[in-house]
């Protein structure tokens, strides 16, 4: 994949947030001019906030995404984090806006302010937790009753690297639910780095104004990629129960 060489990140405050809204820090929103040339075409801008209970995993996807890493002694997110990254398509140049939301309860208030001029909702959970894939139901309808039908919903399960004897959530399961809600779909694990990139391959190609979206090539169960570059699709990870961690 070929991305931005520059990333930016920052603690979010609920304060920050609203001042990010108002000044163009949305997805859906007109697009800024980068650099403030006049001969410059826009650099398009789109919000992808990941939503989901605690522990699934979110902060630990966009942080491999963003910097190839994972941290097994991450600390639960703090009301709401934000990071940014360019990504370099063949037909355009856009800029993912990350927002990396807490799954504790107390920080529910906050989250329809961020869902609501998102352009993707990514919402994560567990496939070794079936309370975290019930709970899907609950955000999902946050991200309904915010957007209605003006969003990307992503339904993504993480830690596939802890193995099928864990697993509480059959891929089926998540596939059915897709189909049946109109979401995409992917499984993945952000500790082993499997299919975390194909997974915002399928994300870009699906945003607004995007080739493959026009085409219909974003609907669930389909993944573009012709416009994207340098994306090589992982194989299935080999069984890390030996590593006795919580697989983010």
């Amino acid at each position: 994949m070929s991305e931005g060489a520059t990333s930016s990140a920052s603690r979010a405050s609920s304060q920050q947030a609203a001042g990010s809204k108002n000044g163009g820090a949305s997805g859906g929103g007109g697009p800024n001019p980068s650099g403030g040339g006049g001969a410059m075409a826009p650099l398009a801008k789109y919000k992808l906030v990941f939503l989901g209970d605690q522990s699934v995993g979110k902060t630990s996807i966009i942080t491999r995404f963003m910097y190839d890493n994972f941290d097994r002694h991450y600390q639960a997110t703090i009301g709401i984090d934000f990071l940014s990254k360019t990504m370099y398509l063949e037909d355009r140049t856009v800029r993912l806006q990350l927002w990396d939301t807490a799954g504790q309860e107390r920080f529910r208030s906050l989250i329809p302010s961020y869902i609501r001029d998102s352009s993707v909702a990514v919402v994560v959970y567990d496939v070794t937790n079936r309370a975290s894939f019930l709970n899907t139901s609950k955000w999902i309808e946050d991200v309904r009753a915010e957007r209605g039908n003006d969003v990307v919903v992503c339904l993504v399960g993480n830690k596939t690297d802890l193995g099928n004897d864990k697993r509480q959530v059959t891929t089926e399961e998540g596939e059915e639910r897709s189909v049946k809600d109109g979401l995409l779909f992917m499984e993945c694990s952000a500790k082993a780095g499997y299919n975390v990139k194909s997974l915002f391959r399928k994300l870009a190609t699906s945003l607004p104004g995007s080739a493959d979206a026009a085409n219909g090539g974003g609907g669930a169960g389909g993944v573009g990629g012709s416009n994207l570059i340098d994306i090589k699709l992982s194989q299935a990870p080999a069984n890390l129960d030996e590593v006795k961690s919580c697989g983010c």
